[in-house]
């Protein structure tokens, strides 16, 4: 796990968010994510910098694609900076998709 990722999982982990149980580094489909509540059907992903090259962030769509369309599930992206300067309003943000 990224240093961002291990930020978020000590909050997630051990039903801290409202009760409900996340896995990391789970495998869904042809893809593993960052996050999953199977309660919620909720995926959250932190991203890096190289999310943002023209290739990646076209992966990163037919990814959530798959996620929403296929699977049902919900995604939530976050960035790196979210999770380091505002983690606060992060888990603000899953809590209102995890209702």
């Amino acid at each position: 796990m990224t240093e961002t990722e291990r930020k978020l999982w000590n909050i997630m982990k051990g039903k801290q968010i409202n009760n409900l149980q996340f896995y990391r580094q789970r495998p869904l489909g042809k893809y593993i994510v960052d996050f999953y509540c199977p309660a919620k059907n909720l995926v959250v992903e932190i991203d890096g910098g190289q999310h943002y090259f023209e290739r990646n962030i076209q992966k990163d769509k037919e990814r959530d694609l798959f996620l929403k369309n296929v699977l049902g599930l919900k995604v939530l992206r976050f960035t790196n900076t979210d999770v380091l300067k505002n983690i606060e309003g992060v888990v603000a943000e899953i809590l209102r998709h995890a209702r």
